[in-house]
């Protein structure tokens, strides 16, 4: 595990210019085995929900009961991590990347490119590869 010290200490003009910490939503949804860590509020997942249960697994754990519910998230997984404007997403990357989780990701977008993922043909196209 690195401290928050060092983990800010990475996030230099080379780490946000290369934008390594982030993930688009298709190369996310091509691995079955990842992760979808949804960090909005349960009122907002519920209002708008987001699994892709035809894609990977998808976790709802909202930013303020990551510290509690963390370990429902497995390290040896990639991870990609979404809200809104990623603000909160970000906090949650930099919180995981303190207890150890070296592969997790900012879903480049947000919200919006995950909802044009969702769109009806980039479902069917998904569905019918199986």
């Amino acid at each position: 595990m690195q401290t928050l010290d060092n983990i800010l200490r990475q996030m230099d003009l080379a780490f946000v210019g290369s934008a390594s910490h982030k993930i688009s939503v298709v190369d996310l949804l091509a691995d079955s085995s990842a992760i979808l860590l949804d960090v909005r509020t349960t009122e907002e997942a519920e209002t708008v929900k987001l699994d892709f249960v035809h894609h990977l697994t998808s976790l709802n754990i909202p930013l303020h009961c990551l510290p509690d519910q963390f370990k429902q998230i497995s390290a040896e997984k990639r991870v990609g991590i979404f809200c809104p404007h990623s603000v909160r997403a970000a906090v949650a990357y930099t919180y995981l990347r303190t207890l150890g989780y070296d592969n997790v990701y900012v879903i480049e977008g947000g919200y919006a490119a995950l909802v044009e993922e969702a769109r009806p043909g980039k479902v069917l196209a998904k569905v019918g590869k199986r």
